[in-house]
């Protein structure tokens, strides 16, 4: 059995959804598809949840948002057309999601979860139907019914363990199973939503439950590529890569599959297929629990920005007794938390997301460490990307970080800090957000050799 998930490029429009068709078509273990919202038709397009989340906004204010309801209901109703299916789904979508937004407002969070999950839930209902239209024995399962209970945290929902046992009785359904992403339903019977892009996470969770041979994940790229082809021209295809290092290039800033999913699949090993919509007979990448080591150290080369540092400097502060523990009590009184901490004898450094953090609790946290923790210096720096360089095989190779270190100092980047886990399968660098692509192509070229874009 397997277990397939499209995401919103894959489903876009009437014709994107004649390939979903096709594919879940031409593989009997392809027995539960998992489905996003609606993606863009184009750059300039939106998507479907971005919409929804304009709408759940303007109506949270008390302003009309009839333009951002008839765009939603306009994408709705142009798959409808284009796949010929009956017009009274556009009528329950209109009537239901009228249904929600007149609901009495009781907690805000809520609300948006209500609203942001329809995108994910509608489509289910229209692939379903096309399904059934094309002579598929195809059924919509809604979460709750199906035992997907989560946690009720708004927008980063945890699936609780009990989910599972009740999830598993999915396989022993008949015909196709049609399940929307991205969200559950808590134990008092209300929407809760994963984090963004967390159909991903749904999949992976149901992969987990029915024990599937394999996950396959659709998107609209060839392959997990070693690095973003937006930085560098033509990168390396990667065929093999361990949920290790997927989770360490996810973490730095590879969107292609949510860094969250892959630990279901990791509990129970279960391989995950990254592939292509668009050319569904390319190889596409697999996510394995290990692999041969034949491509080198590196794997992949990730970065991501919008990151911040907090140094502090005391004299003496390695002998003092619980500083790390009282430095990081205060970040968590202010409600922040952080990515690393880089350390030496005398100082730490904490990188956090930038945007944790307003110019006034910036000088209110100052002013605490300096005070609570009598430090010589606190400093906050903006403006920083975090690269990351991954491999397994790292741990087997000396002198990697001598390599990467000397790319970059060729290339005229200055590193502001460096962190390795004891595990060897990542190193950290960060650098100057204006740095960021020439930081990433020098250690492209070291490793892979790169063409610029």
């Amino acid at each position: 059995m397997k277990v397939v998930k499209f995401g919103g490029s894959s489903l876009a429009t009437g014709d994107q959804i004649k390939k979903v068709y096709q594919i879940v078509c031409e593989d009997p273990s392809r027995k539960i598809v998992v489905v996003s919202a609606p993606g863009k038709r184009n750059r300039e397009d939106r998507k479907v949840t971005d919409l929804l989340i304009d709408c759940a906004e303007e109506h949270l204010s008390g302003e009309g948002s009839p333009e951002v309801i008839a765009a939603i209901f306009n994408r709705y109703e142009n798959i409808c057309n284009e796949l010929a299916l009956p017009l009274r789904l556009l009528d329950e979508i209109k009537a239901d999601f009228s249904e929600r937004l007149m609901s009495t407002v009781k907690d805000s969070f809520q609300f948006y979860e209500s609203i942001k999950a329809c995108g994910e839930n509608y489509m289910a209902w229209l692939v379903a139907c096309y399904f059934q239209k094309q002579g598929l024995e195809a059924e919509y399962i809604n979460p709750e019914s199906a035992g997907l209970i989560v946690s009720s945290e708004p927008g980063n929902a945890q699936v609780l363990p009990s989910s599972y046992e009740v999830l598993a009785r999915l396989k022993t359904k008949r015909g196709i199973i049609v399940f929307p992403g991205f969200f559950g339903y808590s134990e008092d019977g209300e929407i809760m939503t994963f984090s963004r892009s967390g159909s991903d996470v749904t999949g992976a969770v149901l992969a987990k439950a029915v024990k599937a041979d394999v996950y396959e994940n659709f998107t609209d790229v060839d392959a997990v590529y070693s690095v973003n082809p937006a930085i560098v021209l033509n990168p390396k295809e990667i065929r093999e890569l361990t949920y290790r290092e997927m989770r360490e290039l996810s973490y730095g800033g590879f969107t292609v599959l949510h860094d969250e999913a892959l630990i279901p699949a990791f509990s129970e090993q279960i391989p995950v297929h990254i592939r292509n919509t668009n050319n569904p007979s390319a190889a596409g990448t697999r996510i394995v629990s290990s692999r041969d080591q034949v491509n080198g150290p590196v794997v992949g080369i990730a970065s991501d920005h919008g990151f911040c540092s907090i140094y502090v400097s005391k004299y003496l502060m390695n002998r003092e007794i619980g500083f790390g523990r009282r430095l990081l009590t205060i970040l968590e009184e202010f409600g922040l938390s952080y990515e690393h901490s880089p350390s030496g004898i005398d100082d730490i450094s904490i990188i956090l997301r930038e945007a944790q953090l307003t110019a006034a609790a910036e000088l209110d946290i100052i002013e605490r460490i300096k005070l609570d923790l009598q430090a010589d210096e606190v400093v906050i720096q903006h403006h920083l990307s975090l690269i990351m360089v991954v491999g397994e095989g790292m741990r087997h190779n000396v002198g990697t970080m001598s390599r990467a270190s000397k790319a970059l100092a060729e290339a005229g980047v200055n590193i502001e800090m460096i962190n390795q886990g004891s595990s060897e399968v990542s190193m950290m660098f960060g650098v100057k957000v204006i740095d960021e692509k020439r930081a990433v192509t020098a250690l492209y070229e070291e490793f892979f050799a790169a063409v610029p874009v």
